[in-house]
């Protein structure tokens, strides 16, 4: 358990975040900052009287200002608006990254030594925002990004093949959206290639329904976006830091050289645990894979250019 985690951004994604950080107990005080006067307050108070239910004792305190933050050992960043029907992700670019500079800027005065996970969209890009706000090294800002988009893909075969989602073991890599990569050569069930039980035609049909995940959801919901699979998502990567599980996540990271890429945010394989982002794992990509990892970089790569930070 951490003394304090903070989610920055009491809307759907970060107000679930906020709640699934309590009733693991993954903090014993969970801060919830959000602009608008009364709603973190209201959502907090109310989560918080969900620990007799739920059996928990964190407490849940929702803010308006950072003071409250003051010291914590991770943020989540969820502050930002929603996408609507018809809205790219690049399209919140503009007002999502003077929001989330702002928020990165707060997170460096008050927790200079915290750790940062980014969920605003478009993430990738947001990633870029949060590291040269904060000032923070890339073992300290990367984005939930891969998490989410793995979940989809599991949960999209599993439907297909009629089987446990815990006998699906999937990564999927690259930008958060319609560019992602899913693995579909490191895609097993129980490990048994996915591509000795499925037809190539309905995989690359799960593979296309993945890549728009999130619109799908958009569509149906009309006026908002998903929130439950994203704050699962983000919350797993709490969990492995908190509890130092050397987790093998797929998160969006700043890279270096790694799959020849270098200077932009993308999604690959990290291990995660209580120092943050502790390594970037390469694995061997089919030429087809590896590709489409570097078109999806370079997608990210001419928004996060467009950007004058």
């Amino acid at each position: 358990m951490f003394n304090k985690i903070t989610v920055v951004g009491a809307g759907n994604v970060g107000a679930t975040a906020a709640q699934r950080v309590a009733e693991k107990s993954l903090a014993r005080t969970v801060v919830m900052v959000d602009v608008v006067e009364g709603v973190p307050q209201g959502k907090g108070l109310d989560q918080w009287q969900t620990g007799p239910i739920e059996g928990f004792d964190t407490r849940v305190v929702g803010t308006n200002d950072y003071g409250a933050a003051e010291g914590s050992e991770i943020f989540v960043v969820t502050a930002g608006i929603a996408r609507k029907p018809g809205m790219s992700r690049d399209d919140l670019v503009k007002t999502n990254a003077g929001i989330v500079q702002t928020v990165g800027k707060e997170i460096a005065r008050v927790a200079p030594g915290a750790i940062v996970i980014v969920v605003s969209n478009p993430l990738d890009v947001m990633c870029y925002v949060a590291m040269k706000a904060t000032g923070f090294p890339r073992e300290r800002v990367f984005g939930m990004a891969g998490a989410l988009d793995t979940a989809r893909y599991r949960t999209f075969l599993a439907d297909a093949l009629q089987i446990s989602v815990d006998d699906i073991q999937a990564m999927v890599l690259g930008g958060h959206g319609d560019t992602m990569v899913p693995l579909v050569s490191y895609t097993t069930v129980s490990g048994i290639p996915v591509a000795q039980l499925l037809p190539r035609d309905q995989l690359e049909a799960i593979v296309t329904r993945t890549r728009n995940g999130g619109a799908e959801i958009v569509a149906h919901l009309k006026t908002g976006s998903a929130y439950y699979a994203p704050s699962a998502a983000a919350v797993q990567m709490v969990e492995a830091i908190v509890q130092d599980r050397k987790r093998l996540l797929p998160c969006a990271a700043w890279l270096t050289g790694e799959y020849g890429l270098r200077d932009v945010f993308c999604g690959v394989p990290c291990k995660i645990g209580r120092k943050g982002l502790e390594q970037i794992v390469e694995v061997e990509l089919t030429a087809q894979e590896r590709k489409d990892l570097h078109a999806s970089a370079e997608s990210v790569r001419s928004v996060q250019a467009a950007l004058s930070l």
